[in-house]
């Protein structure tokens, strides 16, 4: 198994893959529930998306060659939300505040995101964009489930996962069309945090997407991370570099 996690092979590449495309499906399940009603079919998903995710957990923690360590990173945590939540209907939980865990199984994905950078040269050309990208999609994601599973059973203009994304993202734009709001103090803390933290994860972006693109590699001597694409030089010690591309 810590072939398939950590080597190089063509096998483990396509299986780390396949991992980030069961994290892109229990999104989207998340989402389609939020318009469904809770019922038999609904709750034995949980249970098998649970499942498969506690195996994974399982799995990763057992070839770790750092267990304790790995325990206190935040996607460890993120996993333990998740099979928490996803697992719920076994000991009869209907408290739906707990489903807004699951979404925090969204930080796995960095752990992802920072294999790609040997799996792919396009990623690590285009890195900085991407992870800015990812930070402000995990962020609004995130905060719409809390603001669904807080708002949902007490505010009706928060039906479904699209009402809360919605009111996200105008909050987070500063537009404010005031066709929805969040009642109570609590409501309106949830408010100023979106508008905060999603005003600077945005302009953090659009800062990367217009600034001039760099490469990230090593610099064997003076240890500098980003360089110019076509760079020859380090230009903080002027050793020779040697970027790897794709001869374009």
């Amino acid at each position: 198994m810590r072939d398939y996690y950590e080597g190089d092979t063509p096998e483990a590449h396509r299986f780390r893959y396949a991992l980030l495309a069961f994290d892109l499906v229990t999104v989207a399940f998340i989402v389609v529930t939020s318009f469904l009603p809770r019922g038999d079919l609904v709750e034995q998903l949980d249970v098998l998306f649970g499942a498969v995710i506690m195996v994974d957990f399982t799995v990763r923690l057992a070839i770790s060659r750092r267990p304790w360590r790995d325990l206190l990173h935040p996607a460890t945590w993120a996993d333990v939300a998740a099979i928490v939540s996803f697992l719920a209907p076994l000991v009869g939980e209907g408290a739906g505040f707990l489903r807004v865990l699951r979404t925090v199984r969204l930080l796995h994905t960095y752990q992802l995101l920072a294999r790609l950078r040997l799996d792919s040269p396009w990623f690590c050309r285009n890195e900085e964009v991407i992870l800015a990208a990812v930070h402000l999609a995990v962020f609004i994601f995130v905060m719409t489930g809390i603001v669904y599973e807080t708002q949902h059973a007490q505010n009706p203009s928060i039906a479904n996962y699209a009402d809360a994304l919605y009111f996200t993202v105008t909050a987070l734009t500063t537009t404010g069309f005031g066709d929805i709001t969040l009642a109570g103090t609590s409501g309106r803390l949830i408010s100023v945090v979106i508008m905060i933290l999603g005003v600077t994860l945005f302009l953090n972006l659009a800062r990367t997407v217009l600034q001039p693109s760099k490469v990230r590699f090593d610099c064997p001597n003076c240890g500098l991370m980003r360089h110019e694409p076509d760079a020859v030089h380090c230009k903080a010690c002027g050793i020779v570099l040697n970027i790897p591309d794709e001869g374009r």
